[in-house]
């Protein structure tokens, strides 16, 4: 950050402010802080038939490359808001009787994931305008090896277990870089 959001000095210096126990960009010509908090992620597995729906991602990261529908949640949204709309943004899709499913938290990347699971409405879906192609997959037909990011990757198999069963607890956990740069999943449950 070069200039602060408040007042617009180049005076930004990394301290710990009173009262506080982190370093944090701090204006030094009018006080303010500007905090720096994880990222919200929703998204949404959704059902239809046995399978789920996944996009190919039509942007950067992981151009190419298959995910759940998912986003950054915007300001004046609700998670379950959020969810939807990337739904509808990235796979043209509708989305009936979401329940809260899985929640991630990646301090690596200061994000959070909160995906939901439902239904497929109709079984429609269709690329949206950053999404190369949708599809409805099985869990012997998941292409495992191309998706885009860990988290999926760990939710659909938490999903496809619980499929089995029938039972689908929330499942909570968190996801770690590990001293060796690897990542190592923590479930809180199971």
């Amino acid at each position: 950050m070069r200039y602060c959001l408040q007042c617009g000095s180049d005076k930004i210096e990394t301290r710990v402010p009173d009262g506080d126990n982190r370093p944090r960009l701090v204006c030094s010509q009018c006080d303010f802080i500007h905090y720096q908090n994880p990222k919200n992620v929703a998204g949404c597995i959704l059902e239809w038939e046995g399978r789920v729906l996944l996009c190919k991602r039509g942007i950067e990261p992981r151009y190419g490359m298959w995910t759940v529908p998912a986003g950054f949640m915007e300001n004046g949204e609700t998670m379950a808001e959020a969810a939807t709309r990337e739904t509808m943004e990235e796979a043209q899709a509708s989305a009936l009787d979401l329940r809260l499913y899985v929640l991630f938290s990646l301090p690596h990347i200061s994000q959070v994931y909160m995906l939901y699971r439902g239904v497929l409405a109709h079984g429609k879906h269709a690329p949206g305008h950053e999404t190369l192609e949708t599809s409805l997959y099985r869990e012997a037909d998941v292409p495992w090896d191309d998706l885009a990011f860990p988290v999926m990757s760990e939710s659909l198999k938490l999903f496809f277990r619980d499929q089995r069963s029938g039972v689908f607890p929330v499942r909570t956990g968190d996801i770690v870089r590990r001293k060796d740069k690897s990542l190592e999943v923590r479930h809180h449950q199971d």
